[in-house]
Formats: structure tokens, sequence, C-alpha cells
């Protein structure tokens, strides 16, 4: 099982606040295939999946502050 974590954007951003889930649990996903939408100090951006597989666990909701680094779901493939 692998775990999909908040990718690190640049050098001044530290933490994200999670607008939106694109794919929900039980849906397959790709390499490269927007999963969800996060909102920085600065932009809007998509944090895409880094496996393949199907989600099976979502470890954060909507409205959430995140952490660069932090799981935010959990993928089997």
């Amino acid at each position: 099982m692998a775990e999909i974590v908040v990718p690190k954007w640049g050098l001044t951003i530290e933490e994200v606040t999670l607008l939106e889930w694109l794919k929900e649990v039980g849906e397959h996903v790709e390499v490269d295939e927007p999963i969800a939408s996060v909102e920085t100090d600065k932009v809007t951006q998509d944090i895409v999946s880094q496996v393949s597989g199907t989600i099976v666990e979502i470890l954060a909701k909507e409205g959430d502050e995140l952490q660069i680094g932090q799981s935010i779901a959990r993928v089997e493939s």
C-alpha cells in the first residue's frame, strides 16, 4: 500500500489548505492524475497521484490545513 503526500512546490510553501477532493474511496487513479485541489497563500493547485491503484482511504477532509509531506490518502495497487 502506498500513500499520497502533499508535494513540496517551492522553498517558502510549508502549508496548504485542502479545497476539494477530485476522487473518492474506491476510485482508480493513475500516476500524475489529479486527486485533490489545494490552495496556498498565492495559488490553487492540484495534488496528483504519485502511484497507480485504487484509493482505499482518505486521510484529510476539505478545509484541513496540510503540511508539506503529510499523507492525505492511501492507495492499493
